[in-house]
Parts: structure tokens; sequence; C-alpha cells
């Protein structure tokens, strides 16, 4: 593990942090504030969350990452599955030594962290899902051909982008395939039983509307969070919001660092 500051709790420290054949770029902000472990979306990097966190502002450890092969300097893998990122996970938190955190995910991220919270009771202090993880048969087979199609008319493109970190290290039949495991673990029968079992705090933040490049009919996804919160009390709807999912982290940082908020004072008061 490869450092650029003190890698001290009490100091920011920014490196590379080891996970099987890969490498993953990381920052952690130290101090001796709740850890929070940011999730970024699909193709993503650490750089949308950088307005949660000002809101937030210092009193917390904020830990960010990009996942493999994705940003500048995270190292291509041979498995970039849902199960490696949930995985990573562990790894980033081991390397930095953090027992319990808060995970904040959007997107894909938000599937992840639905994921690890429901497998980390004891170790999850709560779960913040931005417009994502939201049960729902959203993936047909017309779709999945679609996806195919379109990432590989796309694919002579990404690689001019890769040095600037907007597109990632990943061939266009990966991310394709990324794209159809997510449309799958979405699924209600998947993804159902998976939130059922958060017994920790969880909150949703959704937007409004649809944006390019996500699956068409994003409202009527979002349709399924009722059933959801019914089922299980732990988690609700903190804010819909009037940005679409593209934009949500640019326009209403402030409702995800509010929901950040409401979950670490549930933690406190249980404690």
């Amino acid at each position: 593990m490869t450092n650029t500051r003190d890698s001290s709790t009490d100091s920011k420290w920014t490196g590379m942090v080891p996970v099987d054949d890969t490498a993953l770029a990381v920052t952690d902000t130290g101090g001796t504030g709740l850890p929070v472990v940011y999730l970024n979306g699909q193709f993503a990097t650490q750089g949308y969350w950088r307005r949660v966190i000002a809101d937030l502002g210092p009193g917390w450890r904020h830990i960010t990452y990009d996942e493999r092969a994705r940003g500048r300097k995270s190292q291509r893998s041979a498995d970039y599955s849902f199960e490696a990122a949930v995985r990573d996970v562990d790894a980033v938190l081991a390397a930095r030594g953090v027992e319990r955190a808060l995970v904040v995910g959007w997107s894909y991220g938000a599937f992840v962290a639905a994921h690890w919270a429901s497998r980390n009771p004891d170790r999850a202090v709560g779960a913040i899902m931005v417009d994502g993880a939201q049960p729902y048969d959203w993936l047909t087979d017309d779709l999945e051909q679609g996806i195919r199609k379109a990432f590989r008319r796309w694919g002579w493109f990404m690689p001019l982008l890769r040095p600037t970190g907007l597109t990632p290290r990943m061939t266009a039949e990966q991310m394709a395939n990324s794209n159809i495991e997510l449309g799958k673990l979405a699924r209600a029968h998947e993804l159902g039983p998976v939130l059922d079992d958060i017994a920790v705090p969880a909150r949703y933040v959704v937007a409004s509307g649809e944006s390019f490049g996500s699956p068409g009919g994003q409202e009527e996804v979002r349709t399924s969070l009722p059933a959801v919160t019914e089922r299980n009390p732990n988690i609700q709807i903190s804010a819909k919001v009037s940005s679409n999912h593209g934009a949500i982290l640019r326009k209403d940082f402030r409702a995800v660092a509010d929901a950040v908020r409401e979950v670490a004072a549930l933690d406190r008061r249980e404690r």
C-alpha cells in the first residue's frame, strides 16, 4: 500500500490499496469523526462526491475510492463483477483500519451499499441509497441486446477519454456485461430479499424524471419503493428531489448530506 501523506487516522491519506489482482485509488480524510464510505456510480469516480463531502464538512471521516479500472489510477482487473465490487468495500475498510462505517452509494453504488449493509449488520452504521437499489424487473431480452450494441458502437470513442478518467479502462464487452449484471441484480426476486434483510437504518434519496444512459421508465422503477419501506421499517425515503438521476449529486447534494446526518444521529442515540 503506497501513500502520499501520513497514513495515521488523524491525517489525510491518498494512495493505492491492493486487492485481488488490482489496486484501488483511495482518499481518506482521516480524523476522529464517523467514517463515511462513498460508493460510486457504475463508471463514475470519487470526484462526484465532492459537494456532499463539502456540505458535511470536516467533522466526518470521508473515505472515497475509484473502483477497478475507473478514474485515472485504479488498475485493471480480471474481475469486474458485482461481487468484486462488494468485496472491495471490505478491502478498503480493512486497509484504512475502519471497523464500522456508514455507506453511501449512488446508482450502481446504491446496490453495493444495500448488499454490504445487508451482509454486515454489525459493521454497518447505516446505508444511504441515492437513486439506486430499487427492485424492478426492467431488463428484457431486447434491452440486453440493445445494451451490447450501444457499447460496441461507443467502443471506438471511449479509449480517447481514458487519460482523463472520464471512461473506465474496460472493454466495451466488459462494460456491457456490468450493465446487464446490474439489471439482473435489480430484479424484484433478487434485490427484494437483500433489502428485507437490512437490519440497520437505511435511507433512500430519490431523483425525479429521466436521464440519458439509464433504463427507460425510471419513474416507474421508483414506484417499487413504497413496498420496500412497508416491509422493512429500517428503510425510509428521506427525500425525493427535483433533479434527475444524472444530476442528483450535483444539484441535490444537500439532501444526500441530510440523509447521512439523519442516519448518524440515529446511531448516536442507539449508542
